[in-house]
C-alpha cells in the first residue's frame, strides 16, 4: 500500500527555481554537510558530509587499487625550487599558490610576528607533480621498476578568490594519481583508463551521467599534453567538471630528470600521468539530485542506507526499542548494488520526532522509518523512499528484511534515470549559428550546445566573452562535424559548449 502526505510547504528555501545559488548553500547547510570556516576561503566539513566523502574514498580507492596502483603520501610542502624546473606547470597555478615564507614566531610589542625566514620558501602543495616528481628521480633507475603507478589522498591549496563551499574552496581534499611509463603508448593507455574509471565510479557510484571527452588545449592541465574531462550538467544547465585524466608526456620527467636504462642500456626518459577526483563530487551530488526538500544521497555512497527512528511519546519504550533493534540487526550486512552492505542507523536522540524525520529527509538518507507501538503491533511498517518524499510504502518487517536491497537499487536508478533524462534534455543540437548560440547563452540557456567549432582561438574568445566555454570535445553524446557555429566558416569537429562552476 502506498499513500500520500498532503500538500505542504518544502523544507528547503529559497527553492531552486527562486534562486539556485541561494538554494545550493541552503542545502548544503539544511543536510549538515558543511560549513565556511573562520579561515577564508576555507571550510569546516561535518559529519555527514564526510561521511560521504569516506565512502567516496573507500569505494574510488578499491577501483584505483584494483588497477594497479599502490597509496603513498608525500610532503604538503614543496621547495620554489622544484616548481621553477616546470616553468609552463607554475605558471598556471602561479597566481593560486600559497607560500610559506617563515619557520618562527617571535612576541614583539605584545604581539606574535613571523621572525625566521626561510632560505628557500616554501608553497603549500597545489598539486604533487612536482614533488613527487622528485622521489621518482630517486627510485627510478632501470626499465624493471617501471611502470611505477601510485595514488595520494590528501589536502591541496589554491587560493581562492570567490569560495564557494565544496565548488571553490582554498583548501580541499582529493586523490592524485600520478604514474610514469617506459613508453609513451603506456602512458597514454593509462590515461585513458583512469579517465573511464571516474566516468564510471560518477555513473555507478553517484548516479550521475557524464560527457567524457577530451579538453582543447586552452582548458588543459599546466604542462600536460592532453586532458580528458568527465563533464556532469547540472540542475541549473551549468557544467561541472567532475574528474580529469592527463597525459604528461615526457615534460615532467624532463623537469625532474626521471630517466631510466632500457632493455639495450640506451638512458630514457619516463612518460608520466597524472589524474584526480576531489571533494567537489560532493558538490555535484548537491546540485545533480538535490530537490526542494534537501539532499537525496545516491545510496551507494551514503554513510547510512536505512534510518529508524523510534516514535516515543512518554519516553524510551522497551517493546518498540526492542523492535527497531531487531530490524537493524536483521537488515545490517544486506548486501545491493555492487556488493554494498546496507547500513542502519536507530535515532534514539532525545528530539521530537518529526524534527528528527526531517533532519533525515534534508540530509537525504535512501530510507526512513518511523517505528512506534503500532507498527510493533502490526509488524507493518510506513517506509519512505527519499527519491519520492511524499510516498510512503507500507512493508511488512519481513518483506523489508528480505527486499531492502532491491528498494536501494530503485532509488539509485531512478536519480541515475532522472538526471540521465535532464542531460539529454539539456543538450541543444537545434543551434547551428552565432545568432541563435548567442541568444540561447544570453537568456541563460539552460543546457549545453553540441555544435561544431573551428578551434580557432578567436572563435573561442567570441564564447569567452559570453563566459561559455569549450567543456570538452566528447567521446559520447556529441554530433556531427561541420562548419564552425561561431565562426560560420571553418570546419571542425563536435564540441560541448557551456557555463561552468
Amino acid at each position: 500500500m502506498q499513500t500520500k502526505e498532503r500538500a505542504r510547504k518544502p523544507a528547503i528555501s529559497p527553492q531552486r527555481k527562486e534562486d539556485y545559488a541561494g538554494w545550493y548553500q541552503s542545502v548544503v547547510a539544511g543536510a549538515d554537510l558543511a560549513e565556511m570556516a573562520h579561515v577564508r576561503g576555507c571550510m569546516v566539513i561535518k559529519p555527514w558530509g564526510y561521511g560521504i566523502w569516506s565512502q567516496i574514498q573507500t569505494h574510488l580507492d578499491r577501483m584505483i587499487r584494483d588497477t594497479g596502483h599502490e597509496n603513498a603520501y608525500f610532503p604538503l610542502f614543496i621547495p620554489v625550487s622544484y616548481l621553477q624546473k616546470e616553468a609552463d606547470h607554475v605558471k598556471g597555478f602561479a597566481k593560486e599558490m600559497a607560500v610559506v615564507t617563515h619557520h618562527r614566531l617571535e612576541e614583539r610589542d605584545g604581539k606574535l610576528v613571523p621572525a625566521a625566514p626561510l632560505t628557500e620558501p616554501l608553497v603549500v602543495r597545489p598539486t604533487s607533480e612536482t614533488i613527487i616528481g622528485e622521489s621518482m628521480h630517486q627510485w627510478v633507475k632501470s626499465y624493471r621498476d617501471l611502470p611505477m603507478l601510485l595514488n595520494q589522498w590528501a589536502n591541496v591549496v589554491r587560493w581562492e578568490m570567490r569560495p564557494r563551499v565544496f565548488l571553490r574552496t582554498t583548501e580541499f581534499l582529493w586523490q592524485e594519481g600520478h604514474t610514469a611509463h617506459a613508453t609513451s603508448e603506456e602512458a597514454f593507455e593509462e590515461t585513458v583508463k583512469m579517465h573511464r574509471v571516474y566516468q564510471t565510479f560518477a555513473e555507478q557510484w553517484c548516479a550521475i551521467p557524464v560527457i567524457p571527452g577530451e579538453k582543447p588545449p586552452s582548458e588543459r592541465f599546466p604542462g600536460a599534453e592532453r586532458s580528458f574531462t568527465i563533464e556532469a550538467m547540472m540542475q541549473d544547465g551549468k557544467a561541472l567538471q567532475a574528474g580529469t585524466s592527463h597525459f604528461l608526456g615526457q615534460n615532467f620527467a624532463r623537469a625532474a630528470d626521471i630517466s631510466f636504462s632500457d632493455r639495450d642500456d640506451t638512458i630514457s626518459h619516463a612518460w608520466t600521468t597524472s589524474w584526480g577526483l576531489s571533494t567537489r563530487m560532493i558538490g555535484a551530488i548537491v546540485m545533480t539530485h538535490g530537490d526542494d526538500d534537501g539532499l537525496r544521497v545516491p545510496p551507494r555512497i551514503s554513510p547510512e542506507h536505512l534510518v529508524i527512528v523510534p516514535l516515543e511519546r512518554d519516553g524510551p519504550d522497551p517493546a518498540v526499542t526492542a523492535f527497531c533493534e531487531e530490524l537493524a540487526q536483521r537488515v545490517q550486512g544486506k548486501r545491493f548494488g555492487p556488493g554494498v552492505e546496507v547500513r542502519v542507523r536507530i535515532d534514539a536522540r532525545l528530539h521530537r520526532s518529526v524534527d528528527k524525520k526531517w533532519q533525515w529527509i534534508r540530509r537525504g538518507a535512501p530510507l526512513l522509518v518511523e517505528v512506534g507501538p503500532r507498527e510493533v503491533a502490526t509488524r507493518s511498517l510506513p517506509v519512505r523512499l527519499r527519491s519520492n518524499v511524499d510516498e510512503v510504502r507500507a512493508i511488512d518487517v519481513d518483506a523489508l528484511v528480505e527486499n531492502i536491497g532491491d528498494l536501494l537499487d530503485e532509488i539509485h536508478n531512478a536519480y541515475y534515470a532522472e538526471a540521465d533524462a535532464r542531460l539529454d534534455a539539456g543538450l541543444r543540437r537545434d543551434i547551428t549559428d552565432w545568432e541563435s548560440f548567442e541568444a540561447f547563452f544570453a537568456n541563460d540557456g539552460p543546457g549545453f550546445v553540441v555544435a561544431p567549432w573551428c578551434g580557432w582561438e578567436e572563435c573561442e574568445r567570441r564564447a569567452a566573452d559570453l563566459a561559455v566555454t569549450v567543456r570538452c570535445i566528447p567521446f559520447e553524446r556529441g554530433g556531427d562535424p561541420g562548419v564552425c557555429v561561431i565562426c560560420g566558416e571553418r570546419q571542425g569537429d563536435s564540441v560541448i559548449f557551456g557555463r561552468s562552476y
